[in-house]
């Protein structure tokens, strides 16, 4: 299980998902906003959707479960130990550590995930209002926030909300502590760049080329997040390229770069135009760093531009087609830019996002249904491009898509 990510869209030889569970469901509509929802989810519909996203990836790639690989990280009980003290301390929960500590390993790993239940043993915990010692973790589907392959490294994230600091804590834990991977790990915490301003979340990275990171700056990932990537590279001595994109702060569906802007191929990219295409509102940065030092910081056209300038001529294809902007908009919210590539010019995305997908198909992508995979009656292979779709009405609403619900950790290098 070598960590070798140089791209977005080489062949995928593994991935990292999560399937969700009863944390998805185990808010209610007050809570929701704490959560990170603006709705609450059927966990049926959204599992039914899942299953034809991980259906179609267990015909393509090899899988792995975030629950799996932290059962078998924690037979080392080294591992049990560092994340119980991580996660107790991170949530001033020091009490409940022997009671985790005594739970068998696979009842620990759910705990961990859905949530500790209140033990009503006090007056205070039997008049709370909260179901939960600890809450759990409703957004982990999402794997792509809390940890980032970028060529042989694992970033492990720091994300904006604090609450989800156990997503990121197990995630280290696995790399940390699985018998199969032996990544180098880089932790902003554990770093000596580490400033408390730093927030970096994984939507909001790619990885163009090896050479070549596109980060977005907004709501969830800070200016010193881009800052502390910089200082990393600083100990690298290869010429590396960034491209910063400035997001709007509202509203939430524009939280990360790939809600606006994902790679389909090695010349073609989708983009949501509004955001991607209007310089005027929302800089492009272009960052040169060279030996450990920054050669230059200049602003750009656009990200298409900006990847121009460093070899990569991408044309953009449009999130809800060129007809109307309020499909353009509508689609968008509903993650119509957010595409998973498996394989250059084969993708992953929502199949409620028609319009999107009927500007991919006069860009000669071909439309099949992840049930189609699944059943054998299509193979990727046999396609130049193809956009291959999930039924997406449910798990839309959590707000992310299919680069959301995926964490790489191995893909081909592209013969650019």
């Amino acid at each position: 299980m070598n960590i070798n990510v140089t791209s977005e869209i080489g062949k995928l030889n593994g991935v990292i998902i999560h399937t969700p569970g009863p944390e998805v469901e185990n808010m209610t509509p007050k809570n929701a906003e704490r959560a990170l929802y603006s709705d609450i989810l059927n966990l049926t519909v959204a599992q039914n959707e899942y299953a034809q996203f991980k259906g179609a990836l267990n015909k393509i790639t090899k899988v792995m479960e975030v629950k799996n690989l932290l059962l078998e990280a924690l037979k080392n009980s080294s591992a049990k130990v560092d994340l119980l003290y991580n996660i107790c301390v991170n949530e001033n929960k020091e009490e409940l550590k022997e009671y985790l500590s005594n739970l068998p390993d696979e009842e620990l790993t759910t705990q961990l995930i859905e949530g500790v239940p209140l033990e009503r043993n006090t007056l205070t915990k039997f008049m709370s209002k909260e179901y939960y010692a600890m809450r759990p973790l409703h957004n982990f589907f999402f794997t792509r926030d809390s940890a980032v392959s970028v060529r042989d490294r694992v970033l492990i994230t720091r994300m904006k909300n604090r609450i989800r600091k156990r997503e990121s804590l197990i995630m280290e834990t696995i790399f940390k502590f699985h018998p199969e991977m032996k990544p180098t790990i880089i932790n902003p915490e554990h770093s000596k760049y580490f400033k408390d301003k730093i927030s970096v979340e994984g939507g909001d990275v790619l990885v163009a080329r090896d050479d070549v990171l596109i980060v977005g700056i907004g709501e969830r990932t800070s200016t010193q997040g881009v800052d502390f990537i910089m200082d990393c590279l600083r100990d690298r001595p290869e010429k590396r390229h960034i491209i910063v994109q400035e997001l709007p702060l509202t509203p939430e569906s524009f939280i990360h770069l790939d809600m606006v802007f994902t790679f389909l191929d090695k010349d073609k990219c989708m983009v949501y135009p509004p955001v991607v295409m209007n310089r005027h509102s929302y800089q492009t940065v272009h960052i040169e760093i060279d030996k450990g030092e920054v050669k230059a910081i200049t602003e750009a056209r656009d990200i298409m531009g900006a990847l121009k300038n460093v070899g990569i001529d991408v044309e953009p294809i449009i999130c809800g087609g060129t007809s109307d902007e309020w499909i353009q908009e509508r689609e968008q919210w509903h993650s119509g830019a957010n595409f998973f590539a498996v394989a250059p010019g084969k993708v992953m995305g929502y199949a409620r996002n028609i319009y999107t997908l009927e500007e991919m198909n006069k860009h000669g992508f071909e439309i099949i249904h992840a049930n189609d995979i699944i059943s054998g009656k299509y193979k990727v292979e046999d396609y130049k491009r193809c956009a291959i779709t999930i039924d997406g009405s449910e798990l839309s609403r959590g707000g992310g898509g299919c680069r959301c619900m995926s964490m790489p950790f191995n893909r081909d290098k592209v013969d650019w």
